[in-house]
């Protein structure tokens, strides 16, 4: 077998010398590729032309891994870049929430000046189904808050009163809770005058979960209507004068029928806080 490819192998290769001769003499005598050449050529061209088609493929797949390349450096650029942009836009909010809280302590201060106050922050709804409080964040290692100061929103509206206080953290009962109570001007009696009478208003749990709070067993000629406006009126200096509580729903009167309630919506959606006011001082009008 060995000798048998060996003596194959002899042929072909002096076949191909033997052409290769030709070939050169040919070229050398006709100044041309001779016809010997040309029947090469022929047999050769199906495999050039193979040769040309794979080249041009290779071509394709080195132009295509360089334009992927040049993508993949330009992808990484535009992430970079979108990486800056988000970092700014982050900023951008950041600024603008402080300058929100900033613009609203200014407002506040204006029209509080007579208050002594601290802001503070909304932390989170305290989970018990019988009340309705809040923490915020401060205690007394960074404020100078004590339990029963009134909070109060930029706007003067009463939403609360602290109810205990922590190291760094304290809790706000609102005036829906149960426990809240403070007296309060509301209506006018027979005579004309406004706000010359104080009331009490309480939380109550009948009227809690429908961000209701109460007047109850109000005087019989004090006139009460929907849409008054309750604010508080200092007496017993719990709480500073001209806070508003809210306005009144609803007058009923009770199951006796002798006596009369109203019951009082916040100006202020209790469930949406986000920064409060602890009045810390003000003079007593007593």
């Amino acid at each position: 077998m060995k000798a048998i490819l060996t003596k194959r192998t002899i042929i072909i290769f002096s076949a191909s010398l033997l052409l290769a001769l030709i070939t050169i003499v040919s070229i050398n005598m006709f100044n041309s590729a001779g016809p010997v050449t040309g029947l090469a050529n022929t047999i050769t061209r199906p495999v050039r032309s193979l040769a040309s088609t794979v080249a041009r493929a290779f071509g394709s797949i080195f132009s295509a891994i360089y334009e992927y390349e040049a993508l993949e450096k330009r992808n990484e650029e535009l992430v970079a870049r979108i990486a800056i942009l988000e970092a700014n836009s982050r900023e951008a909010e950041e600024l603008a929430e402080e300058n929100a809280t900033l613009r609203v302590l200014l407002e506040f201060r204006d029209r509080y000046g007579g208050y002594e106050h601290e802001p503070a922050a909304f932390t989170g709804w305290t989970a018990d189904n019988f009340a309705s409080s809040f923490t915020i964040n401060r205690g007394h290692s960074n404020s100078n808050i004590e339990k029963g100061m009134g909070v109060a929103t930029e706007e003067g509206v009463l939403i609360g009163q602290v109810y205990d206080v922590g190291a760094v953290q304290s809790t706000v009962i609102t005036i829906l809770d149960t426990k809240f109570s403070a007296a309060a001007n509301v209506g006018r009696r027979d005579t004309g005058d406004e706000g010359d009478s104080s009331v009490t208003v309480r939380g109550d749990f009948t009227y809690m979960r429908s961000g209701l709070l109460m007047l109850d067993m109000f005087d019989a000629d004090l006139i009460v209507r929907r849409g008054d406006m309750v604010v508080t009126s200092g007496r017993g200096g719990v709480f500073p004068p001209g806070l508003i509580v809210g306005e009144i729903e609803d007058v009923s009167r009770n199951t006796s029928g002798i006596s009369r309630f109203a019951t009082i919506k916040p100006l202020v959606d209790i469930n949406n806080i986000n920064i409060v006011f602890i009045i810390t001082g003000f003079e007593n009008p007593e």
